[in-house]
């Protein structure tokens, strides 16, 4: 839904280790900050730049949801998968805003309750939504929980003696039971939005 621009300037919030990071970087020619606040994600991130050769135009930042000290209207494209409620769906769009260049694109990933608050809200907040749609708990297993248990299994054979692999592993399967638990509770929506 987002048109091609010519190396747009990128901010991914609450990038975690940078799947959606590395994924905006081989889609764009564009320069990338990959912000979070947990070091330990941003170091896996950090090697994964490092190992595609990307350190020219991809970045980590450590840093809070709550504290981003950007200049204004510095990027072309926000993207946040799974960390607006951190901060509260209106709020993030409100003060996220004015991080965005005039006529800038926010990508917003969140849980699917209260979407049609959710779409007044990106209205009221000055966006024009381009588009959303739903990622039901069948999309979820498919693209999400399988890849990560065949990973798992395979991170397992090869790295059963690194104790930082391990705790890696035991937060992901946690992930992995949650979701067994009550796969009805793993349906979310994407938000696609542009600064108006």
């Amino acid at each position: 839904m987002l048109p091609e621009m010519d190396s747009p300037r990128i901010l991914d919030v609450g990038c975690g280790s940078g799947v959606p990071t590395m994924e905006l970087a081989r889609l764009s020619n564009g320069e990338i900050i990959g912000l979070d606040i947990d070091q330990s994600t941003l170091d896996i991130l950090a090697e994964k730049i490092l190992r595609a050769g990307l350190s020219d135009r991809v970045k980590t930042m450590k840093c809070s949801v709550f504290n981003m000290e950007f200049s204004d209207e510095r990027f072309d494209i926000i993207w946040s998968e799974g960390c607006i409620h951190v901060v509260g769906f209106e709020k993030g769009l409100r003060e996220w805003r004015r991080l965005l260049k005039p006529n800038g694109y926010m990508v917003v990933h969140d849980e699917q309750g209260n979407i049609d608050e959710k779409l007044r809200l990106i209205a009221s907040c000055g966006y024009e939504l381009l588009g959303h749609f739903l990622l039901n708990e069948d999309v979820w297993r498919a693209e999400y929980f399988a890849p990560l248990k065949k990973l798992i299994a395979e991170t397992l054979a090869e790295y059963a003696d690194d104790p930082k692999v391990l705790e890696a592993v035991h937060n992901s399967q946690r992930e992995i039971d949650m979701f067994e638990k009550n796969p009805e509770l793993n349906s979310s929506v994407f938000f696609i939005m542009q600064n108006r």
